[in-house]
């Protein structure tokens, strides 16, 4: 069973090496993206990630970690998905692309890992630790997500695609907005960004 998705690794990682051009020549794996922006007391503490995979690659994933056919997934099947089917994603960043203040920010590890099935469709969710300390004037936060190979399509979610956690002591804002300036894939695709501004609130 778990043979299917190792081979389906190993076969995307030939096709990325040996003729990249017709490998990606279109997505192949699409994921609808939220994001939660959480806040602590000092500031940006963090961003929840939920993924909501289509259902070709959900049902490969049901299929070969759901061992006991219950449409749930259990803690060690979550254990073998995280290890097997997510982890390998730190050589990629998470698909995730972060500016604070202009400067980039390499994510290197990530938390709170878990995967569920729901309407027939997998779910990731995951914690990205990001620390932004808020100040009097407004700080600037960029992120986006997209596999710069463009095997993955990468899209927000229609329905709430950004949330705020937390953020009643400061003064927020954000919009959602493609990057003109920044192509990935041979130039030819446009990454869109959640650019989110906030301050300490005064008084």
């Amino acid at each position: 069973m778990k043979l299917r998705v190792r081979a389906f690794v190993v076969v995307v990682g030939l096709l990325l090496f040996v003729c990249p051009l017709m490998a990606f020549s279109h997505p192949h794996l699409f994921l609808e993206n939220c994001l939660t922006i959480i806040f602590d007391q000092q500031g940006l503490a963090g961003i929840r990630v939920r993924w909501v995979f289509d259902e070709f690659f959900s049902s490969m994933i049901a299929g070969d970690y759901d061992r006991n056919h219950n449409s749930r997934l259990e803690g060690s099947e979550i254990k073998m998905i995280e290890k097997e089917a997510f982890a390998n994603l730190i050589n990629f960043d998470y698909f995730t692309f972060i500016k604070i203040e202009g400067r980039p920010f390499k994510v290197k590890y990530i938390r709170d890992f878990s995967a569920a099935l729901a309407a027939g469709k997998l779910i990731y969710d995951f914690l990205i630790p990001c620390h932004v300390k808020a100040r009097s004037t407004f700080k600037e936060f960029i992120i986006s997500q997209y596999d710069p190979s463009y095997y993955t399509l990468v899209v927000f979610a229609k329905d709430q695609p950004v949330k705020v956690q937390n953020g009643s002591n400061f003064e927020i804002s954000y919009r959602i907005a493609k990057n003109l300036k920044e192509a990935y894939y041979y130039g030819q695709i446009y990454p869109v960004e959640v650019i989110l501004r906030f301050k300490r609130k005064h008084g």
